[in-house]
């Protein structure tokens, strides 16, 4: 069994606050979820030919995926991080996988139909033939080796045994050429690569839909590349992805992946992996006014997805341009397409009325408690009632709440409201204000914060906060791993930010307003290096 939901209700948010989906210009993209057949010595090092034999192994898969895509008419196809070798390499052990991968920006090159211009390419030319043969624009990540002497630049930095390895992002446009290269920027404990020496803002253009942005996974999490991006005006990003293990409460992967693309209002597509052994699934084609994903459940078959949808253009010169071309031609056609700023949208109104006529309780801290969650210790308060009015603080940082329970909820289900102001530490290091209403997951306090993936109680809540940063994440995730896009989200001018709902479809597992303080992670970094310094 899987999930595959296309959630329209947001489109309720965007006309409610003056914007339309645009109806004129829309492109098919498709995401592939692999299970990724795996070495299951990775350490171990492999000569050249036993590597490609086992990549080969799943480009076989990709070229079935897409086949099956291009029939349904996907004109863009990603696949997902780590998707041909696989993961926990060495950096020695994975040399027999590395291929030199030129940069597009500096030469052009079909390695399908001029195999023969770089040597140990075979990789580079089977995808760019999948890419040619199918008439798609095919996404896949690869690892790359760069020899130093390719890059005099930065040979100063260069790592001892002369040569930068990089988690790559490829991309073939549908007639095989090589249009696109980019190097991870934010590794997760990957032995096997290095961090670029210097931070790669890499997008790609197409005939369909304009301009896409690229990014790897981890880079989500952070500004460069990923703010950066969405800043220089790319409103459709590429997100090849091996996203384990899954966390819940807050960070699921469909769950985040939505919940940036709403943050900021862009179009994400989205392809993970799929183990189980790594707790890994979750992949996606999100845009502000629907989401088209997958999550396996336990207990699901061990196998891949394609998710095909049709999406609208987001991208605004490429809108622009359209729309230039088509009122020169015929003046007489009225065309409308609205282009608005990455985030919220402001309006004035608030929780409606069912919430704010009668509450049975309304309290700044009623008995507060600390534990942890995400690793992060959380200030939590309970809700004790069947609706009310509640706020929490974690230091001057307050997360506030109106909720009402349905009738028909259970109560045999605990739910906690958690504020947390600070430095996320575990598995990275980024500086967070979070607000997050998550069921427990027993009936005893010391269970809040502890995964859960299941509910019975349905709530229309208000959840708010007032945020140091514009970079904020909503998400609302029910009953068995569903998304549910939020009514209602707004963002004032002090920082306050307003996520309504109500009519769940599911019983409430997690609503969260995720707040990243970007602007605070090379700070605290920076004090952390005089305080070394100083020690010595």
């Amino acid at each position: 069994m899987f999930l595959l939901v296309a959630a329209l209700v947001g489109l309720s948010f965007w006309l409610a606050c003056g914007q339309t989906q645009p109806a004129v210009d829309s492109y098919v993209a498709a995401v592939y979820e692999h299970r990724l057949i795996l070495n299951p010595e990775p350490r171990v090092p492999l000569s050249r030919s036993a590597a490609l034999q086992h990549m080969h192994k799943n480009l076989d898969v990709y070229e079935e995926q897409a086949a099956l895509a291009a029939q349904q008419g996907a004109q863009i196809l990603v696949f997902p991080e780590d998707g041909l070798q696989g993961i926990n390499f060495s950096r020695s052990s994975i040399n027999g996988y590395l291929e030199t991968i030129p940069d597009p920006q500096q030469e052009s090159w079909n390695p399908c139909t001029d195999p023969d211009k770089h040597n140990n390419t075979e990789v580079l030319q089977r995808l760019s033939c999948i890419a040619r043969r199918h008439n798609l624009y095919l996404v896949a990540n690869m690892p790359d080796l760069q020899p130093c002497t390719l890059m005099n630049e930065h040979f100063s930095s260069c790592p001892p045994d002369g040569r930068w390895q990089f988690n790559t992002n490829v991309v073939f446009s549908s007639d095989g050429q090589l249009v696109a290269r980019y190097h991870k920027q934010n590794p997760y404990f990957e032995d096997a690569f290095d961090t670029p020496p210097q931070p790669e803002i890499v997008t790609f253009d197409t005939p369909f839909a304009g301009r896409f942005g690229l990014i790897i996974c981890f880079d989500i999490l952070f500004h460069t590349p990923t703010v950066v991006l969405v800043e220089k005006g790319v409103r459709q990003l590429i997100f090849p992805t091996a996203w384990y293990p899954n966390q819940l409460p807050l960070l699921d992967a469909i769950q985040f992946q939505q919940a940036f693309s709403l943050g900021f209002n862009v179009t994400l597509l989205a392809a993970n992996i799929r183990n189980d052994k790594l707790i890994t699934t979750g992949s996606g084609i999100y845009t502000p006014f629907s989401a088209t994903y997958h999550h396996a459940k336990k207990g699901d078959p061990e196998k891949g997805r394609l998710l095909v949808a049709r999406v609208p253009v987001l991208d605004p010169l490429w809108v622009g341009q359209k729309i230039a071309t088509e009122e020169s031609v015929a003046k007489d056609e009225s065309t409308s397409s609205t282009t608005t700023d990455s985030g919220f949208c402001h309006q004035q109104s608030l929780f409606k009325s069912s919430c704010t006529e009668t509450v049975s309780s309304v309290s700044d801290s009623p008995s507060s408690f600390i534990l942890s969650m995400m690793y992060d210790p959380f200030t939590f308060v309970l809700l004790n009632d069947t609706r009310g009015i509640l706020n929490v603080c974690d230091g001057t940082f307050c997360c506030h709440l109106q909720y009402r329970q349905l009738p028909q909820g259970s109560d045999k289900e605990l739910y906690a409201l958690g504020a947390f102001a600070g430095t996320h530490t575990k598995n990275g290091r980024y500086a967070l204000q979070v607000c997050a209403l998550v069921r427990c997951a027993g009936l005893d306090i010391s269970s809040c914060g502890h995964e859960v993936e299941e509910a019975e109680t349905k709530l229309d809540f208000l959840l708010e906060g007032k945020f140091g940063t514009r970079y904020v994440y909503p998400s609302v995730l029910a009953s068995q791993l569903v998304l549910e896009q939020p009514e209602h989200l707004e963002k004032s001018q002090d920082g306050r930010v307003t996520m309504r709902h109500s009519n769940m479809t599911g019983g409430l597992v997690t609503a969260c307003l995720y707040g990243r303080m970007y602007h605070l992670d090379n700070e605290q970094m920076r004090e952390e290096q005089m305080c070394v310094t100083g020690a010595r």
